[in-house]
């Protein structure tokens, strides 16, 4: 299993907005492509942390299942049209992708 996160920091002044188009975008658009509340969570930077930062994390069984999550994702025109809503409320440069292993018992 591996989760896969999508970090992102909010302008200032701007973290509402951010949150908000998060959860819109996993109930509208993430629901899709099999991301939903069972498999995904959202964060926000709060102790040694960027208190701007958003984040989602989502639990994959592996990379191919996260690579036709986001193959699936490209062909979505609502995707399209929410990230260019959403540029304004972002720092330029602060999206980004990392992918963990988890480690331990399955749950």
């Amino acid at each position: 299993m591996m989760v896969a996160r999508w970090s992102i920091d909010a302008r200032f002044g701007y973290k509402a907005q951010v949150v908000d188009a998060m959860q819109r975008w996993m109930n509208e658009i993430g629901s899709q492509i099999g991301w939903t509340e069972e498999n995904t969570r959202l964060l926000t930077g709060s102790i040694g942390a960027r208190e701007a930062t958003v984040q989602s994390e989502i639990v994959v069984r592996d990379l191919a299942e996260l690579n036709a999550a986001w193959d699936k994702l490209g062909t979505i025109e609502a995707h399209r049209q929410w990230s260019k809503d959403l540029e304004p409320f972002v720092v330029s440069g602060t999206p980004r992708w990392e992918v963990f292993r988890l480690i331990g018992p399955e749950k």
